[in-house]
């Protein structure tokens, strides 16, 4: 399998370090109502290829269609979008509140050997799937190969 995509996350690290110490505390000391507000998340994503078509399939629950940008600039996909916090629910009625939301960014370079002009997008049960169709000259090709047999090559001559 060839490497079509590869990961861009600048300050990935320091996200999972923060997200860490954040759990760690709120185990410790309890859960603040702010924590959820402040904590930045970043959605699991799946990414697989096939002969045809690299595919990213990224988990967004409770993101709204109208609240997802997806860009395709030299050569890095960038999924970004916010997760709104509803307030149907007083806080104080809250007794756990584990959930991040607010803005996100992922982001990954593609290979030259994709057409990201026909990328086809889908949203479906929170999850957002992205069908990038390769290029014609990066598909795999079958090459038939002739095999002479000895008896008919002799006959020939």
């Amino acid at each position: 399998m060839s490497a079509i995509i590869n990961h861009f996350e600048p300050c990935s690290g320091a996200s999972t370090l923060q997200h860490q110490v954040n759990r760690l505390f709120s185990q410790a000391f309890g859960n603040s109502s702010d924590e959820a507000s402040i904590t930045t998340w970043v959605p699991a994503v799946d990414i697989y290829e096939t002969e045809q078509e690299l595919v990213v399939k990224a988990d967004l629950p409770d993101v709204r269609p109208e609240d997802l940008d997806i860009r395709v600039e030299n050569n890095i996909l960038t999924i970004r979008g916010d997760r709104k916090f509803e307030k149907k629910v007083d806080e104080k009625n809250y007794l756990r509140e584990e959930r991040t939301y607010g803005s996100f960014s992922r982001s990954f370079s593609l290979a030259n050997t994709v057409n990201s002009e026909a990328i086809k997008a889908d949203y479906k049960n929170g999850v957002l799937t992205l069908a990038i169709p390769k290029r014609e000259e990066a598909k795999p090709k079958q090459i038939k190969v002739n095999v002479e047999t000895p008896a008919i090559a002799a006959a020939g001559r």
